[in-house]
């Protein structure tokens, strides 16, 4: 069994604790995954602490991290992928239409090598739900709607500016 130690996070004597055996869920975006078996130290006061550097428990917590947040990117992309094709919009319809990106980036969104902008995904999802609205879209981002809505007047001349 270890001793108590200062904490290095706040500074309370005797407060840090090791552990060891102890189990940790992991949630992304509402998935989880279940580690056991992590070692590392907690602080009895501010409850803040770090894996022990002398295990793996980092590593293993990591990992797990990393493989819920691909999966979840993966996720995303493959519904993403599912509505470009139900709005029948090739990649690059998709991204003139709904992202302004490039057609590369809307590739590894679909592929889940990145993850897509919240605004888009939420976009695709909504036209996932309301198809009509994909030509209202079309027209909103041709500006079609706002031809003449704006007027401008040019003027040739300088004009001084008159301070009273």
């Amino acid at each position: 069994m270890k001793t108590k130690e200062l904490c290095y996070i706040c500074g309370a004597p005797d407060a840090l604790s090791y552990y060891e055996g102890r189990s940790e869920t992991i949630k992304v975006k509402g998935m989880e995954r279940r580690i056991d078996n992590l070692s590392g130290w907690e602080c009895e006061v501010c409850g803040d602490g770090f894996w022990d550097p002398e295990n793996d428990s980092a590593d293993r917590y990591g990992e797990a991290k990393d493989e819920l947040t691909l999966a979840f990117r993966q996720m995303i992309g493959a519904e993403m992928k599912r509505i470009r094709r139900k709005l029948h919009l090739t990649q690059k319809e998709a991204v003139e239409l709904l992202s302004g990106g490039g057609h590369n980036a809307f590739s590894r969104y679909e592929r889940g090598e990145l993850l897509a902008p919240k605004t888009l995904v939420l976009l695709m999802r909504l036209l996932d739900r309301h198809p009509h609205l994909l030509a209202d879209a079309k027209v909103l981002a041709e500006g079609a709607d706002m031809r003449g809505a704006f007027t401008y007047t040019k003027h040739d001349k300088a004009e001084s500016l008159k301070t009273s």
